[in-house]
């Protein structure tokens, strides 16, 4: 009997040793973005968490290795909303990003995964990777030269005086629909200056547009040899929508498309690029174009959808223009009771609903400026993640945009799985929330050097059901940090948070689902009148995770930063300031109606400020710091403020007026 209890004691101390040793699996590579690399790799064990994957990286040939941030490691977080029917628990993986490289470069890329309880498997991977270069037109495609239906003057051949001509060869209308000429990859359609205003409703309309007055192009070019339509550069480019249009191109089976310098307006959609569980495009390019009073600039719900670049255009929306209206009544609490406020100019209607919405990986959304639409930039919300990796939302960069007055959000990243990333953009004037995550599926998603300033009824962060794997580093953000939903794994870094004074409100209200999130070196401004600031709940000591947490049940006040380090762990770098951080900034209107405009804020660092040297090194992000230490916020004293928005923009011109 002592035997048998010797050998079951022995199996059970071998088991649990193997059960803490991670063993690695699959090793997954996404698609690369201009910037950033992204990575997977699934383990097995490591039942106390304590493994690690160290990352470096140099150029193809070079001799010296660089850190990188570590990947995130992840597993049993449990993302659930009971409305929606969704629950999901993340397997036990790492993933993250190599940021900030160069593009078109090719990249040696080494992980090496450590465990104290042992590593059972090949350890260190490493591999090679190239960046992506910005899309190009091919040399030596087939020029078509495009003139609008009243042209008159001298035209360069081949010519067309309809689109669907150019692209598709005869046709001219649903009664003589032949294509003897087709578009192949390489061309390039010059479209000459004039206004495109197609009437569906003509038989014979000169544009060629069917009865739904969509151009449906179905064309395939290749990455090396994309489909080129752009302005020949005589003046401006027009393709009106005529205010009826719901669709205006529909572009779901036109793989490698490039659209340039072309302005669209007057449409509910003008680019369908991809639909859900239907079909989507890869490749498509929109850049330097301009979107006016429409509902929706560029749309695809397709998990397959694969490595748009859309970039340096702008969208105008057609929402409120002059007054901070969110689409929904604020909910508030007196005397223990809720109730809702209406609207001082009632609900914002949905009139123009994202600017940009896209699903699958590899896109890049760069340089763009927004106004007058519900969301600016998001990500389609799916559901839990497909079986296949191949379906999932990853390698997704959204960064340099410059987004102005959202009814809703600036910039969604609902629905990612990993490699989110969100960065150096600028939001001005939201009325519900900045940047979202509803949920992320284990992640990460990085949110590092946004700015972000006059946030209505929420916050600057939204995290909700139970989003997580967040990583927020060096934001600067004008508002409070009030998340009721409770998130898991996420990690704060370098960030300012200020609060606007908003009458009963505390800066800080957040409820951490796990017990390894992490909060430390960021800087906070109290809200005045605020006996409690920071409020907060995690699980209770010797839990890793918590799934019914509540703020009622478990949450806890501070009135100072200090008093939540002290009884938390947490900030023990953290530190407390006021607005005379920035060299000229103040808090937003307290009338939450009331819109603020960039151009008339400043965002850096007085040289004296507390926040100056006061953050923490983070390989790849702040690698370029001037002082003795890294500065909290999105940007760094004596280095050169980021370009946001478009970049054939004149510096502090208005977009949007």
């Amino acid at each position: 009997m002592r035997m048998t209890l010797a050998v079951v004691a022995l199996a059970f101390a071998s088991f649990a040793a193997a059960s803490d040793a991670v063993t690695p699996g699959a090793f997954r590579i996404e698609p690369p973005t201009l910037l950033n690399l992204g990575f997977e790799w699934d383990i097995a064990g490591d039942a106390n968490r304590n493994a690690t994957v160290a990352v470096t990286f140099r150029e193809a040939g070079a001799e010296k290795w660089r850190p990188a941030l570590p990947l995130l490691r992840m597993g049993g977080e449990h993302i659930f909303r009971a409305s929606a029917y969704l629950d999901y628990t993340v397997p036990d993986r790492f993933a993250g990003s190599i940021l900030n490289l160069k593009p078109e470069t090719e990249y040696e890329c080494r992980f090496t995964l450590a465990d104290a309880d042992g590593v059972q498997g090949e350890a260190v991977k490493t591999v090679k990777v190239r960046t992506r270069g910005e899309p190009k037109e091919a040399a030596g495609g087939r020029v078509l030269h495009l003139y609008p239906p009243n042209y008159e003057g001298k035209r360069e051949e081949p010519s067309a005086g309809r689109l669907m001509e150019a692209y598709q060869g005869a046709f001219v209308g649903d009664w003589s629909v032949l294509a003897e000429r087709k578009v192949k990859p390489g061309d390039v359609i010059l479209v000459h200056a004039g206004r495109y205003l197609a009437n569906p409703l003509s038989y014979v309309d000169p544009h060629g547009v069917p009865f739904d007055g969509t151009y449906l192009l179905t064309a395939k070019g290749t990455a090396e040899r994309p489909i080129v339509i752009k302005a020949a550069g005589d003046g401006e480019v027009i393709f009106d929508g005529g205010g009826t249009t719901h669709t205006l191109f529909n572009v779901m089976a036109a793989d490698h498309h490039i659209f340039e310098d072309i302005t669209f307006q007057n449409a509910d959609i003008v680019f369908q690029a991809g639909l859900r569980d239907v079909a989507g495009c890869t490749g498509l390019v929109v850049r330097r174009c301009r979107f006016e009073n429409v509902g929706m600039g560029i749309n695809t719900q397709f998990s397959g959808s694969r490595n748009f670049y859309i970039a340096d255009n702008i969208f105008l929306g057609r929402k409120d223009r002059h007054r901070l209206r969110g689409w929904t009544s604020e909910k508030i609490v007196e005397n223990g009771k809720e109730r809702w406020l209406e609207p001082k100019y009632g609900a914002n209607p949905l009139l123009s609903y994202y600017a940009v919405r896209v699903y699958g990986s590899g896109h890049v959304i760069a340089h763009n400026a927004i106004a007058f639409f519900h969301d600016g930039i998001g990500i389609d919300t799916h559901g839990s993640p497909d079986a296949d990796p191949a379906a999932w939302a990853v390698a997704i960069d959204i960064y340099n945009n410059d987004i102005h007055l959202s009814a809703d959000d600036f910039i969604e990243a609902d629905g990612g799985v990993h490699n989110i990333r969100v960065f150096r953009n600028r939001g001005v004037n939201a009325a519900h929330a900045g940047l979202s995550g509803q949920p992320i599926f284990g992640g990460p998603a990085y949110y590092f050097r946004n700015v972000l300033y006059n946030i209505g009824l929420n916050s600057p962060f939204k995290f909700n059901a139970r989003a997580s794997g967040l990583l927020v580093y060096h934001n600067t953000a004008i508002g409070d940090l009030l998340m009721p939903d409770p998130f898991s794994n996420a990690h704060f870094r370098n960030n300012l948070f200020l609060g606007s004074d908003r009458p009963g409100r505390p800066l800080v209200s957040v409820m951490n689902v796990t017990a390894y999130s992490t909060y430390d070196y960021n800087g906070y401004r109290p809200n005045r009148g605020i006996e409690a600031n920071y409020r907060w709940a995690a699980p209770p000591d010797g839990q890793f995770r918590h799934d019914a947490l509540t703020m009622k049940e478990h949450g806890r006040e501070f009135r100072t930063l200090a008093e939540w380090s002290r009884a938390t762990g947490h900030e023990s770098h953290g530190i407390e300031l006021e607005y005379d951080a920035f060299t000229n900034l103040a808090a937003p209107d307290p009338d939450s109606m009331k819109i603020s405009h960039a151009t008339d804020l400043n965002f850096a660092l007085r040289p004296t400020s507390k926040a100056v040297d006061a953050g923490t090194v983070l390989p790849t992000l702040n690698d370029d710091f001037t002082g003795t230490a890294p500065d909290l916020g999105a940007l760094e004293l004596g280095r050169p403020a980021p370009i946001y928005g478009p970049r054939w923009l004149k510096l502090n011109e208005v977009f949007y007026r």
